[in-house]
């Protein structure tokens, strides 16, 4: 295994992790979503280079369009979660309080 998919598992896997226990304010979940979407992205951007095919450059374009929607969507919900609950605690956030 190179040092650069070493980075990217790293990377990768820490984020995860950080999702995993570290859920106790909502804007520090998006940020860990955030860096594994970047985590796949420059995979995804340098993949062509390191195999020496020709073009696969929409795929992570794609991938980056979509986790800038993903971004704008995640602010939007820590928006009204804070506007409706007052605070972006994670465990205020119940489905079955509807």
């Amino acid at each position: 295994m190179s040092l650069l998919h070493l980075c990217f598992y790293s990377a990768f896997t820490l984020s995860g992790l950080g999702l995993a226990f570290h859920r106790t304010h909502f804007i520090s979940a998006l940020l860990c979503l955030e860096s594994m979407m970047l985590s796949l992205y420059v995979a995804l951007s340098i993949w062509p280079i390191q195999t020496q095919t020709p073009s696969f450059t929409l795929i992570p374009v794609l991938m980056l369009a979509f986790s800038a929607c993903e971004a704008g969507t995640g602010l939007a919900m820590l928006v009204s979660s804070t506007r409706t609950h007052g605070s972006d605690h994670l465990h205020n956030l119940n489905l079955l309080q509807c």
